[in-house]
């Protein structure tokens, strides 16, 4: 009997988890369990201890974990909202969320905003390393001196204020002006999790209309 009252709590504490991830993003309480699935796929594909690692986050992206990736990198950190190493459940709903097509363009400015900010100082610097390095290590080809002509003619449209920094306000602006920007913030897939990950849809133990 204990066994049962121990495993009934353990599902009331579950679906009540779901239904309180669902309320703070995009997702529904049946979408919320699908990436719990993707979620336990991808935390166990290098190590295996229930968390998102860097390695596995690498080895899911890239289908390798040896080449460091800056972008990589600096996406596990702004995931990482605990700053402990690893990526729980609750952070990946809530970091993906930004990512959903429905959530609001001013999360998705915030958060380009941040990844661009590798040195998190609140402005988005001229030699920041980030910019040029997510230009060198896309799949366009691109020579050294094409990338500098990008970041140089980026500057110029953003930095208003000419002080060679971007600040918030000047990126919103910005951004507001050349929506093509956060293109890549925003993955269509994540508008049905039970559509793009089938076999990863589950009945939910919650009915959406209990939320």
């Amino acid at each position: 009997m204990g066994c049962c009252q121990s495993k009934r709590s353990k599902t009331t504490a579950w679906c009540k988890e779901l239904t309180v991830l669902a309320s703070g993003t995009p997702f529904t309480v049946s979408e919320v369990e699908a990436l719990h699935e993707l979620f336990k796929k991808l935390s166990s594909a290098v190590i295996g201890d229930g968390f998102i690692s860097k390695e596995d986050l690498q080895f899911a992206l890239f289908r390798n974990n040896n080449k460091k990736n800056l972008f990589v990198n600096r996406m596990f950190d702004l995931f990482d909202v605990k700053c402990n190493g690893v990526i729980e459940f609750g952070e990946f709903v809530q970091s993906l969320g930004v990512f959903h097509p429905n959530a609001p363009v001013e999360e998705k400015i915030y958060f380009a905003f941040r990844l661009y900010d590798l040195r998190q100082t609140g402005f988005i610097e001229q030699e920041e390393e980030m910019v040029v390095a997510l230009l060198q290590e896309s799949d366009l080809e691109l020579s050294d001196d094409v990338v500098q002509t990008v970041v140089d003619k980026t500057f110029s449209d953003a930095d208003s204020k000419d002080d060679g920094k971007i600040d918030p306000e000047e990126w919103k602006e910005f951004v507001s002006k050349n929506p093509s920007i956060i293109k890549n913030m925003t993955l269509p897939y994540l508008k049905d999790v039970s559509m793009a990950f089938p076999s990863f849809a589950l009945i939910s133990e919650v009915g959406e209309s209990e939320m």
